[in-house]
């Protein structure tokens, strides 16, 4: 399928928030390939054994996009919703599945980017969402940049669209959340 130019993107989910159910058909063809790019880019940062797939990922995220009812500005902010959403569902995964072992075989995520290259640690998923409510009780927007940053792949660029901030704004933000997260783990740099 040819590249599909962003302002007719952001067209259909207008159109769709709208609810022209058309739009949304014309709709998953185009976003279909994006939103597996994103759960490709969660899953990678999980345990080798997670048994949950790419594609059950992106099917249970869409569900959960349909019932947004949400008013979509753009397609930057529909991935950046749909990129939390996935990081929501893999997080309650690895809750059920903590729950499910009594006490032990957590999730894993490496944090490549916000360690040191050259460290091989690997941090507990819910340590980290624990992590990210507390930045998030300091600073909400902060924590916004790091979920579509780490979690959804997003630009710089891409977020500030969301966010509706100037690039460099993102790029102060998030090297500031990556700082406060490393102390907040305990990775030392």
């Amino acid at each position: 399928m040819e590249p599909f130019p962003r302002e007719n993107l952001t067209d259909l989910l207008k159109l769709w928030s709208d609810g022209d159910e058309n739009a949304l058909e014309k709709l998953i063809p185009h976003v279909e390939r994006e939103l597996h790019r994103i759960a490709h880019y969660h899953m990678a940062r999980e345990d080798k054994t997670h048994t949950l797939q790419t594609t059950a990922l992106v099917n249970e995220a869409f569900l959960k996009l349909i019932d947004q009812n949400a008013r979509w500005r753009n397609r930057a902010h529909f991935f950046a919703i749909a990129s939390k959403l996935m990081r929501r569902i893999l997080l309650d995964h690895a809750r059920t599945k903590q729950r499910t072992k009594r006490g032990g075989g957590a999730q894993h995520l490496t944090l490549t980017e916000i360690e040191v290259p050259s460290q091989e640690r690997s941090v507990d998923l819910i340590v980290l969402d624990q992590a990210l409510d507390k930045l998030a009780e300091i600073d909400p927007e902060k924590t916004q940049i790091v979920e579509m940053r780490y979690f959804g792949g997003l630009s710089v660029e891409e977020i500030a669209e969301v966010l509706k901030v100037a690039p460099t704004t993102v790029a102060r933000h998030w090297a500031l959340a990556k700082a406060w997260l490393r102390r907040e783990i305990g990775v030392e740099t």
